[in-house]
Formats: structure tokens, C-alpha cells, sequence
């Protein structure tokens, strides 16, 4: 199962991502914050703290993106293989 490695934010509500396979890229999480669920992120200190989440993503009150999502919207920028 691919799953999420290593997620570091940064500017405008965008996170490196890099997966288990090598490929890594960027994902804009700006849609989501669209959504009540995900709302909170819109504080960027609250947002930086971003972390590894079972296989995807999440922030300590608990929105989290899987790595499925993650990878559909990946703007990829490297692949290693």
C-alpha cells in the first residue's frame, strides 16, 4: 500500500508531499478548507502542523486527507524510482 513518508507545509496552504514509491510533489489543500470539517486550517500557524497521519496526512484536531486524495491532486515534481 503507498502511503505518505515525509509532508512538510509551506507557503499558501500547500504541502510537499513525498510517498513511499519515490514520487513526491506538491498538494494545495486550499479546496478543502472550503469545507466546515476542514475550516480550521485557514490559521497558518494552526496549519504548519501538519504531520504524518497513518498512511496520508492529518492536524491534531483531527482533519486528515488519505493518501489516495493526496496522490489524485498531486502536482508531482520528481519521480524516483
Amino acid at each position: 500500500m503507498k502511503k505518505v513518508i515525509s509532508v512538510k507545509p509551506i507557503e499558501g496552504k500547500k504541502v510537499e508531499i513525498v510517498f513511499s514509491d519515490g514520487v513526491s510533489g506538491v498538494f494545495d489543500v486550499t479546496p478543502y478548507i472550503r469545507s466546515d470539517f476542514f475550516r480550521r486550517l485557514e490559521d497558518e500557524q494552526y496549519f504548519r502542523q501538519v504531520s504524518l497521519f497513518f498512511s496520508g496526512i492529518g492536524w491534531p484536531e483531527g482533519q486528515d486527507l488519505g493518501p489516495d486524495t493526496i496522490e489524485a491532486e498531486l502536482q508531482i515534481t520528481s519521480l524516483c524510482r
